[in-house]
């Protein structure tokens, strides 16, 4: 069961969907809701910005400011969560990077609720497939990432959830991460893409033994084949988009370069493109 679910608040377009996609979950496992939210300088940097000789002093008006400015987000997130409901929650600014922020929220969470971005965050010295928030919780952090794709509108969540199934351990993890939310589905379409290619790691039966635990957690699955010449991240999303899924299910893959966590190409499409929420795990 989810009980504790952080949600990023940072005052941008795609914020209202992230909360309502929060206060939703909060509600279905009466959960406690947290509003997280950054100043976006840390306590080192704001030593550095104060203590060098060689730069400007700032002043302590603007940082006064700042947080002022955070504040009144999640004041507004209190309100916005109140009117839907949720009974238990609370607002915490943190003074750092939003990306470290959440990071150190998610380790005493069961659930962090994202926005996909328009734009990459910009860090000196990090790849740009690492840079963006929703890629970098998961592939860095140690709790499953809910990332809520602009405009998302609530409708039956979670529904339908098509589950990527691949063998990998990734997988396993995005499934045993997502398990409160297969429980609570309509129908679980456990599907393959190309299992013929992976006949080591799926067997005779394709996605038979993972269905069947599934089944034996209550969860009412049925295995997908899906044989498709185009990308797998493509053909998944496919699948959802076919059958209506209220939920897309997938683990998070990335290559090591540089000390960087770097994201693998099946992740990277989803998360550029998928109209459903997509929870990964890595």
């Amino acid at each position: 069961m989810y009980k504790t679910i952080v949600v990023h608040v940072d005052g941008s377009p795609e914020q209202d969907a992230r909360v309502r996609a929060g206060a939703l979950l909060a509600n279905l496992f009466d959960a406690h809701l947290i509003g997280s939210a950054a100043t976006g300088i840390s306590w080192f940097d704001y030593s550095l910005l104060i203590g060098s000789m060689g730069a400007p002093m700032m002043p302590e008006s603007d940082f006064s400011g700042m947080r002022a400015a955070v504040r009144a987000r999640l004041d507004e997130f209190g309100v916005a969560v109140q009117r839907r409901g949720v009974a238990s929650f609370e607002t915490r600014m943190l003074e750092d990077d939003a990306r470290f922020a959440l990071l150190l929220e998610s380790r005493y969470a069961d659930l962090v609720v994202v926005s996909r971005e328009s734009e990459p965050i910009a860090v000196p010295g990090v790849p740009v497939q690492a840079r963006a928030l929703p890629e970098y919780i998961a592939l860095h952090g140690a709790r499953p990432v809910l990332v809520v794709p602009p405009g998302w509108q609530e409708r039956a969540f979670p529904g339908t959830v098509v589950v990527g199934w691949d063998g990998s351990m990734q997988a396993i993890r995005a499934i045993s991460a997502a398990l409160p939310l297969l429980q609570q589905a309509d129908a679980v379409k456990l599907t393959l893409i190309n299992p013929d290619a992976m006949a080591d790691i799926h067997g005779e039966e394709p996605g038979a033994d993972m269905a069947l635990h599934l089944a034996r957690h209550g969860v009412k699955v049925d295995v997908v084949l899906e044989r498709a010449r185009g990308a797998t991240g493509d053909a998944l999303m496919g699948v959802a988009r076919r059958g209506g899924a209220g939920l897309l299910v997938a683990g998070a893959f990335g290559h090591s370069r540089y000390r960087e966590f770097v994201l693998g190409g099946v992740t990277r499409s989803l998360l550029a493109a998928s109209a459903t929420p997509l929870l990964l795990a890595h």
